[in-house]
């Protein structure tokens, strides 16, 4: 007698639609956002949802910039990060950081070429140059013409940006005076492919102060070599580079005038750090986002998911972390509107936002299973790049370091 094995029918698993917006804002945190905040925030969510999510995947896997996207983000105004350019309508901080939570939402490395692109490059520019820097540079940056970078980090000095080696020096050189600038950076985005780079140095020699200034250093001058950093497993669509600087002159011309000291740095960096923690927030929102359809539309043991007590609970807590997130970052930005936003409090909103993303991260890849790992369910990719967002603009340690300091009234910085 012959025994045939049936065959299950309909065993294929059902595609999820898990990149959806819920527009959570459980607590009113942006309930003051103007109109135009709202309006800015809505055409960044409807490119992101068009234009990014249809295509990153594939960029991230496969280690590409999506220069299309970025030329794109351009014409949309999308590249700013609210810096007032001519020409251009004033963006406020709050409609600044919606857009940069909606642009992170969709990904970390879109959302960081805003903010290399508007957020230190432009905003060097703007906060710290000439009339004729800003002039030449403001629009064409704005507009993705030119594609800027910010060359901070060095190798040997991450965390301890203000014991840079980087050297500038006077020089004359047939004639046009200017500098020479010698030393190394590394983790610069856009510093492989870019235009233009907002390079950092020390001033030495006869004539040098030791203090750090800003130079506008064009990527094609001699001496400039940059070289993209492979094998990343985070921020996989941006490239940064490590750069080596060999006898590179530049006019006096290239020396940001408003960037004599470290302190000048630290404007642009304090900005920078507000938007990382909205940009927290927009990768914790996608993550919770998931999540949620995730446990709606997947059925185990005969029942959503949703229909679980501890799923239940899970995304109870996660939607606690993440409303904590958008009322601190919002009562920071309007602390910032008023000009009484403080580097520490930059700080502790960068430190809070970070990790609260990489703990709902965590609890929406678990609950997503093995599906947790494919980047078409959106959740890995998010993952990896926070650990970047964790990291980049003051590591969590340098942020805890720069609170207590305000605590105490003591250094801990060795």
């Amino acid at each position: 007698m012959t025994i045939e094995n049936p065959v299950r029918q309909n065993v294929t698993e059902p595609d999820y639609d898990l990149s959806q917006p819920l527009g959570i804002d459980y607590a009113g945190a942006f309930s003051d956002a103007t109109d135009a905040d709202r309006d800015l925030q809505q055409r960044v969510r409807t490119f992101v949802q068009d234009e990014v999510l249809p295509v990153i995947d594939g960029y991230w896997e496969r280690a590409e910039v999506p220069f299309g996207l970025a030329k794109r983000m351009g014409e949309l105004d999308f590249l700013r990060d609210g810096v007032d350019v001519p020409g251009a309508p004033r963006i406020s901080l709050m409609g600044a950081g919606l857009a940069e939570m909606e642009m992170s939402r969709g990904d970390g490395s879109v959302a960081t070429i805003c903010g290399v692109q508007g957020g230190l490059a432009l905003r060097s520019i703007q906060l710290l140059g000439s009339d004729e820097q800003k002039a030449e540079w403001l629009g064409p940056l704005a507009r993705g013409e030119k594609l800027g970078a910010f060359a901070l980090t060095e190798p040997t000095h991450g965390s301890d940006s203000v014991s840079l080696e980087t050297t500038a020096r006077r020089e004359t050189r047939d004639g046009v005076e200017g500098f020479v600038i010698d030393g190394e950076k590394k983790w610069i985005g856009f510093g492989s492919c870019g235009d233009i780079t907002v390079l950092w140095a020390r001033l030495v020699g006869d004539e040098g102060d030791n203090q750090v200034h800003g130079f506008l250093v064009p990527q094609d001058t001699p001496g400039y070599a940059a070289t993209t950093i492979e094998g990343k497993v985070s921020l996989r669509a941006i490239w940064q580079a490590h750069i080596v600087l060999t006898d590179v002159f530049v006019p006096a011309s290239a020396m940001l005038p408003g960037g004599r000291s470290f302190k000048d740095t630290g404007r642009v960096l304090q900005a920078t750090r507000l938007g990382v923690a909205w940009s927290a927030v927009g990768h914790a929102t996608a993550c919770y986002e998931t999540a949620v359809a995730y446990a709606k539309q997947r059925v185990q043991f005969g029942r959503p998911l949703a229909a679980n007590q501890m799923v239940q609970e899970r995304l109870t807590r996660m939607l606690s972390t993440l409303t904590q997130m958008q009322l601190l970052v919002a009562q920071m930005t309007r602390l910032d509107e008023a000009g009484q936003l403080s580097g520490p409090q930059a700080s502790i909103a960068k430190y809070t936002s970070t990790r609260g993303a990489r703990e709902i991260a965590a609890s929406a890849r678990d609950m997503l299973g093995g599906n947790g790992i494919l980047l078409a369910n959106r959740v890995a990719r998010h993952f990896a790049d926070i650990e970047a967002l964790h990291t980049y603009e003051g590591t969590e340690s340098v942020q805890a370091l720069i609170v207590g300091r305000d605590i105490t009234g003591v250094s801990a910085f060795v």
